[in-house]
């Protein structure tokens, strides 16, 4: 393969189909360096037009991308005989020496197949794009006369979910064995974030993964991506910028949202296994019941980041205006199971009409998890999901019990 040296500031096209591999290349590429000037690509008939105009000094490209595929995107950098050459990472699901010798007579710097080893591709990107000192990079300000509200209205459709409630990278490290990586471990040491259980399975349900029936546990998504796949998407949620709240307010904000979370989750276990459900969804259906709020924190994160100021009561403001709406489009925009939607839905509102057990299940759990230790649970026994479920007051002192 060969060896090309890059300029100052790289230009680098990604093509790559999968929504949440590009993503993963997104992030590993400004982690090793920020300043790039970075075109991010779909599909390989968008990405060859963008080549016709553009002279870039890397291409990361999928052999398998819709339309033009990856390895013609190599085929024509190498027909336009630049000088040097372009450095082009090809990536491919196929592994047999048929392949291999196909890509090799066009020369790509590097081959690569899927799952991608994300720590030999650091290296390789490394040794391409940094010379010499590191690169830092400033936040952006923020424009004048910004408010916290028209920061966050601009932020709804592109924020990246919540922040990490743990410690990812030591999750897997704790995981790894001499027979390498336990995936039962892994879904323990992860269970109760709710960000992480959201982009799994999400990723897991993507058009590239998803085969059958949808995912719509962690373990289920576990399973569908495998642990090197996963442990690529763990890494690159490390990686990414507010993944972890630093501002104490904030920090003290989410705890509250993730022991909620926590809570309903656990409440909504016990209540389906006692009545055979599906107990297992309707815990994470309850872990994800505060994504929004906790999204919306994570975006105050980087508001502060960016120069903005923020007191409680604006914070408050601000969660209570926007929490549904981000939570809703986030769960859109990565195209949650609508199963595991409505179950969500069905913790905030019960107006009547037909619901599912399951459903029912949320609602009261929700209700569990809401009101303090000491409270009586008379009036939540006498509720009407309640009644539907004939759980009565004995039944719900029970599961509250340590």
């Amino acid at each position: 393969m060969t060896a090309v040296d890059l300029p100052t500031t790289p230009r680098i096209l990604i093509a790559e189909a999968d929504p949440w591999v590009r993503d993963m290349l997104t992030e590993l590429i400004l982690d090793v360096r920020c300043d790039v000037d970075l075109k991010v690509c779909a599909d390989g008939q968008q990405a060859w037009e963008w080549l016709t105009h553009h002279q870039p000094d890397l291409v990361i490209a999928d052999w398998e991308l819709p339309g033009t595929d990856g390895l013609s995107l190599l085929r024509g950098v190498r027909q336009q005989r630049r000088q040097p050459a372009v450095a082009f990472i090809l990536m491919s699901s196929r592994n047999d020496t048929a392949s291999v010798r196909e890509a090799v007579p066009l020369m790509p710097t590097a081959y690569l197949t899927k799952p991608l080893d994300m720590e030999g591709l650091r290296q390789r990107l490394m040794g391409l794009l940094v010379k010499g000192n590191a690169v830092t990079c400033e936040v952006p300000g923020l424009a004048p006369g910004m408010s916290p509200s028209h920061f966050l209205e601009n932020r709804r459709e592109i924020a990246e979910g919540a922040p990490l409630s743990m410690d990812v990278k030591l999750a897997v490290k704790i995981s790894q064995g001499k027979a390498g990586l336990d995936m039962a471990m892994l879904e323990q040491s992860l269970r109760f974030d709710p960000h992480v259980t959201s982009v799994l399975i999400a990723a897991a349900n993507s058009a590239a993964q998803h085969r059958g029936k949808a995912s719509q546990t962690l373990a289920q998504a576990l399973q569908v991506l495998g642990s090197v796949q996963s442990v690529n998407l763990l890494l690159s949620l490390a990686m990414k910028r507010s993944a972890t709240l630093t501002d104490e307010v904030l920090i003290a904000k989410a705890q509250q949202y993730w022991e909620l979370s926590r809570r309903t989750a656990e409440y909504a276990r016990s209540l389906a296994r006692l009545l055979d459900l599906d107990a297992e969804r309707c815990f994470c259906a309850g872990l994800l019941c505060s994504l929004g709020d906790l999204t919306v924190l994570r975006c105050l994160q980087d508001w502060l980041l960016a120069g903005g100021e923020l007191d409680d009561d604006e914070i408050n403001t601000q969660l209570k205006a926007n929490a549904a709406t981000f939570g809703s489009a986030l769960r859109t925009r990565w195209r949650m199971p609508l199963e595991l939607r409505e179950l969500i839905a069905s913790v905030y509102q019960f107006t009547g009409g037909v619901y599912s057990r399951e459903a029912l299940v949320m609602n009261v759990a929700a209700q569990m998890a809401a009101i303090g230790p000491e409270d009586g649970l008379d009036a939540l026994a006498n509720s009407k999901p309640a009644r539907l479920l004939k759980i009565g007051t004995s039944e719900l002192s029970r599961l509250r019990r340590p």
